[in-house]
């Protein structure tokens, strides 16, 4: 097998093949060529950490994988990580071990090409204004998957740190104009399509300064079915799609929240983006709807970033090639 390090595996980054990998796999899904079990979420009363499963079997690559991720809050404090994985990728004919990743690299970025899929499903062709709320290291990451999404004229950023937006601006390569606002409701005034990519607690977008035809999507919130970025209105104005409803009950608190308060059902989510892209349900049907991908992430994303670099690694001879049953 291979093992794969942070360093070694953003030297192996191919976003545009994340992308088309990340959307194969959607739809490999929906029409059944791969598995994508509901993730199991472990936690006990010994602190607020929890540990999450996420697994997938695909045809297509000819793979099983696993992601192990550590959610840890408390890490903050402590001047750590307050996410950490692994992933291991198998061989699913045989079952023998392929390779070993870090996972905070492939998550970051196969995150980011599941946004860029949505958008190029779901937004409008006319979309010329790209928003984000929040400015770190998956902010900077959604501006390099989706700058050919559209053709862009603009990026409006916020954050609750404004220095960290000045700074994002700043150091970003990007062909149009960048603004930084100093409130979030401004995002939403001028952008056609918006990210929403911090670690919210409880909502700071607000469904009322949503416009028509609109698109979002909704990344930031951690894996858990009691935190969010987005309230309930913000639900229940927009078509809903997930990246797997399964997922989506056990780690969306945007979703879950918003059903808990009654303002919409799990009947009412449209259906998830793999089924869009296999052309088994409709996309964004008029120009006037507001669309949103609840993005929890799933380890079929994971597979299917795993698989890229792992085959880029070995063509490259990048990586620490060990003989487990030595």
């Amino acid at each position: 097998m291979i093992v794969l390090t942070a360093s070694q595996l953003e030297e192996l980054i191919d976003r545009s093949a994340t992308e088309l990998a990340v959307a194969r796999i959607f739809a490999e899904i929906a029409r059944g060529a791969a598995d994508q079990p509901p993730p199991t979420s472990m936690k006990t009363d010994a602190g607020t950490g929890r540990y999450v499963l996420m697994s997938a079997l695909s045809e297509a690559t000819g793979t099983a994988a696993v992601k192990l991720l550590a959610d840890v809050p408390d890490n903050l404090a402590r001047g750590l990580p307050t996410q950490r994985s692994m992933i291991t990728v198998l061989d699913r004919e045989i079952g023998a071990p392929v390779a070993l990743l870090h996972g905070g690299v492939p998550t970051r970025v196969r995150t980011a090409a599941a946004s860029a899929v949505a958008t190029r499903a779901l937004a409008r062709d006319d979309s010329r204004v790209l928003g984000l709320v929040g400015a770190g290291g998956l902010a900077r990451e959604h501006v390099e998957a989706l700058r050919g999404v559209r053709d862009w004229d603009r990026l409006v950023i916020w954050s609750r740190t404004s220095e960290r937006a000045v700074a994002l601006a700043e150091t970003l390569d990007w062909p149009g104009a960048i603004e930084v606002v100093d409130a979030c409701d401004r995002v939403f005034e001028q952008a056609d399509t918006v990210c929403t990519l911090t670690p919210s607690v409880s909502p700071i977008v607000r469904g009322e300064w949503l416009r028509p035809g609109q698109h979002l999507n909704v990344v930031g919130a951690r894996p858990r079915p009691d935190e969010r970025e987005v309230d309930a209105l913000t639900m229940s104005r927009a078509s809903v799609w997930v990246d797997d409803l399964a997922t989506a009950r056990t780690k969306s608190g945007d979703l879950m929240l918003a059903v808990a308060e009654g303002v919409l059902t799990l009947d009412d989510v449209v259906g998830t983006l793999g089924e869009v892209l296999a052309g088994l349900r409709p996309g964004r049907t008029s120009a006037e709807q507001i669309t949103l991908f609840d993005s929890v992430g799933i380890g079929a994303q994971d597979l299917a970033i795993a698989d890229l670099l792992v085959r880029e690694a070995r063509s490259r001879g990048v990586g620490i090639e060990l003989d487990l049953n030595a």
